[in-house]
Parts: C-alpha cells; sequence; structure tokens
C-alpha cells in the first residue's frame, strides 16, 4: 500500500515536538514523514535528522502548501498556537495528531471544531490514558455492576510546583479526560481557585507559562455532576504531590473501588469493598489487565513511546473508516470546557452549567 504521508510541525524552544509526537511515527510502517516544519533556526535540521524527514520548513503554512500531507502532527507542546495551526491544517485538508492541551479559550476551540467538519478532517489530542488497553476492561467492570453504583470520581494532578491552575491545564487535562471517559459530560461544575488560601483576585492573574494563557491560583477545587448522578472532584494544591504520586483517576462505587493510574499500558487495580478500606475487611486489591479484556496482545511498555503510535494507529483508522477518533475534537473540546468552567464557576461564584454559555476566558473578566 501506498504510504501515508505525514508533515510535523514543531517549535524548537516554544513547546519543541511535545511528548515525542516527532519520532512516534517510526513506529507505524505505513506513515512516512516527508517534512518537518520548525521556526527555530537551530532546532529545524536536528529536528529532520531525527524524523527522518526529506525536507525541513521554517514556515508550517508554507510546508503544508508544498507537501499537502494527509496527517500533520501539530506537536509543541504550547497551546498559543494550537488554534492557527488547526485551521491551517483544516483548511488544507489535513487529518492531525496533536499535542494536549488542546487550546486556550472555548472560542478557539468552536473554531476548531467548525474548521475540520466542514472540511471533514479528524484530529486525534494526545490523552495516551484514554488509549490504554486497560480502561476498556475498567469500564466492562463499572458496567458489570462489579463496584456497584458510581458513587464518585477523584482525580489529582502531580501538585509538584505548578500546583493549580497550571496543574489543571497540564495534568488535570490527562485525568479529567480519564473522568470523561468513564462518566460521559458532566452538566454542571462549582470550584474554587486560592491563591496561599484566599481567594483568587484580578490581581492574582498572570500570563500561565507553555502559552496557557491567563492563569491564577496555586490551588484548585472542583466538583462535576454527570447526569447519572455521579460526582467528581479535581482537587491540586502547589507542592502536594506524594510519593508515590496521587495523579491518576480513582472511581468510588457502592461496593468498592477501581484506581486508575495515567499512561499507556499499566494496570488498573479493583477494591471489592463498600468500606473502601481493605484494612477492615478480608477484601484485597486485585490487578486488571487488557487480558481480562480477551487482549492477549498488551503493550509491552507503557508512556509515550507505546501510547503515540496507539493513538496514530487509531487515527489511521478513523480515517479509513471515516469515524470519530477515540479521542477527537468532541473530546478535546468536552475536556478544555472542563477546565475553563473552573475559571468560570470561580469568576460567577456559583455552579455552572455545561455547556458554558460564555465562550470568552472567564479570567479576562474577573
Amino acid at each position: 500500500m501506498e504510504k501515508i504521508k505525514v508533515a510535523i510541525i514543531g517549535s524548537t524552544g516554544r513547546g519543541n515536538y511535545g511528548h515525542g509526537l516527532d519520532v512516534a511515527w517510526k513506529a507505524v510502517p505505513e506513515c512516512e514523514v516527508v517534512a518537518v516544519a520548525d521556526d527555530n533556526d537551530a532546532g529545524r535540521k536536528p529536528a529532520q535528522q531525527r524524523t527522518g524527514a526529506a525536507r525541513a520548513y521554517a514556515d508550517y503554512r508554507e510546508m503544508l502548501d508544498r507537501e499537502r500531507p494527509t496527517i500533520a502532527a501539530v506537536a509543541p507542546r504550547w497551546i498559543d498556537r494550537h488554534r492557527d495551526m488547526a485551521i491551517a491544517c483544516a483548511e488544507y485538508g489535513c487529518h492531525m495528531y496533536m499535542e494536549k492541551p488542546f487550546c486556550r479559550t472555548l472560542e478557539e476551540a468552536d473554531e476548531i471544531v467548525r474548521a475540520c467538519e466542514m472540511r471533514h478532517v479528524k484530529l486525534a489530542l494526545a490523552h495516551i490514558s484514554r488509549y490504554s488497553p486497560v480502561l476498556a476492561v475498567v469500564k466492562k467492570m463499572i458496567a458489570a455492576g462489579e463496584i456497584g453504583d458510581v458513587l464518585e470520581i477523584r482525580t489529582r494532578g502531580k501538585e509538584d510546583q505548578r500546583g493549580g491552575a497550571e496543574d489543571l491545564w497540564v495534568l488535570g487535562s490527562h485525568v479529567l479526560d480519564l473522568m470523561h471517559a468513564v462518566a460521559g459530560s458532566p452538566t454542571s461544575c462549582f470550584a474554587t481557585l486560592l491563591q496561599d488560601g484566599r481567594p483568587v483576585e484580578k490581581k492574582d492573574v498572570r500570563a500561565g507559562a507553555e502559552g496557557l494563557g491567563p492563569l491564577a491560583g496555586n490551588r484548585v477545587d472542583a466538583q462535576f455532576r454527570f447526569p447519572t448522578g455521579t460526582v467528581g472532584y479535581f482537587n491540586s494544591r502547589a507542592k502536594a504531590g506524594g510519593n508515590p504520586s496521587r495523579f491518576g483517576v480513582r472511581v468510588f462505587g457502592s461496593k468498592g473501588i477501581i484506581d486508575v493510574p495515567m499512561g499507556y499500558g499499566l494496570p488498573a487495580y479493583m477494591l471489592k469493598d463498600p468500606g473502601w478500606a481493605s484494612a477492615r475487611s478480608s477484601a484485597k486489591w486485585q490487578k486488571l489487565t487488557a487480558s481480562e479484556n480477551g487482549d492477549q496482545k498488551s503493550p509491552p511498555n507503557s508512556g509515550y513511546e507505546a501510547g503515540n503510535p496507539a493513538v496514530i494507529r487509531d487515527l489511521i483508522d478513523a480515517i479509513r473508516k471515516d469515524r470519530a477518533p477515540i479521542c477527537g475534537l468532541n473530546e478535546a473540546r468536552a475536556v478544555a470546557e472542563m477546565i475553563i468552567a473552573c475559571f468560570e464557576s470561580h469568576r460567577v461564584k456559583r455552579p455552572v452549567d455545561l455547556p458554558l454559555a460564555n465562550r470568552k476566558h472567564p479570567l479576562t473578566t474577573l
């Protein structure tokens, strides 16, 4: 079969190439990297050598125009230009694999979705945990009632020096995506942002790192409500991270718990104990792997090395079958909306309904 033409958009020093979105294509034989674009003169040649691209460009628009790839990697971690890059790709009818987070505002998200839908372009976001084989097992166990009715979903970020609003954006994107995968789209959000223990005010708003846009607060406490009655929580406080990390998702049911760590190819764990504490019962943690779903090809490794190719293969299949990727446009926008809803709820000091009526960034009008 003819190779799928792939072009890579990166920016050395301004988000680089994300978590390996430049080299992931080497693990997918049906793809051929034909070109790379990097606006940093010093980073362009190494990127070309690293990816094996035949050609290198300073301007990604020129690359798209000349190469006409089938798929583009929108790779920078910085998201301040994700909207522009995505719109350009859509205008050339180019499908995308994009680094997370999606984009800075719901206005940008709406523009990207509209541009892609108008041209029947697929976009997959790099939430690799959504693609992990064990997630199907977790959802199967929940549907079968193994932990009873789902009462709560608890998530936390890494809670390092980025704890709070930055953690919500950068790491919360992953865990909120898994919350969305388990419970669906929330109907409301109630959140509070704190800076050193006091409610965030306008004076606290600053430009966020990695092109995130306006940010404020080194602590976030958020609650989401879902149509099923499940309540989801995201919490993050700067420098409160544990060892081992609490970064992950825990699903609490009336009969037990399922713990899902972040990453691709890692096992999950289930505790069948209504009291949620094995010390008070004879229950033991049960390891959940992909083999319990009949998948004997569990990945030999975890993380982006295995996760990125899984996303790419699903994107290719979505293109060929004209279906949505597992983590596509709707999922990408839904997670961005959950994040921005935290800022909007703090701004208005009450719960807010989802989808949000206000599509502008709430911290700009705090």
